[in-house]
């Protein structure tokens, strides 16, 4: 039987050089140990987590904007308002609901008779 032959794409220097420099530059330096030793950043990171030594970074979640009401409570006030379902402008944008909300608003206000009926 003959041996098979295994592919050696990191000699044991580059492995050292990889580990010393992620240990000094963490994930923020992913380029310049890929530059160092002529690889890949992807192979440089597949060999770190073959290493046992790479760390993935946190994401950090999106917080949520606070832009004023809901789309869902807009449509709410707006349904209070006006005499017909609402539902079909739930792909409205907010601003444009906004908009038809103060519309409403402003018509009733210059409307004395619409709040005696």
């Amino acid at each position: 039987m003959t041996e098979a032959k295994t592919k050696v794409n990191y000699t044991e220097e580059m492995v050292e050089t990889i580990l010393r420099m992620y240990a000094e530059l963490g994930n923020d330096g992913m380029e310049q140990i890929a530059s160092a030793v002529q690889r890949p950043v992807k192979s440089v990171r597949a060999k770190l987590v073959r290493e046992g030594v790479y760390v993935a970074p946190v994401k950090v979640a999106k917080s949520p904007k606070a832009e004023g009401p809901t789309k869902r409570e807009l449509l709410t006030e707006l349904e209070s308002l006006v005499p017909f379902p609402v539902e079909g402008l739930t792909t409205a944008t907010k601003e444009a609901i906004q908009h038809l909300i103060d519309f409403v608003r402003d018509r009733e206000d210059s409307d004395p008779q619409s709040e005696d009926e």
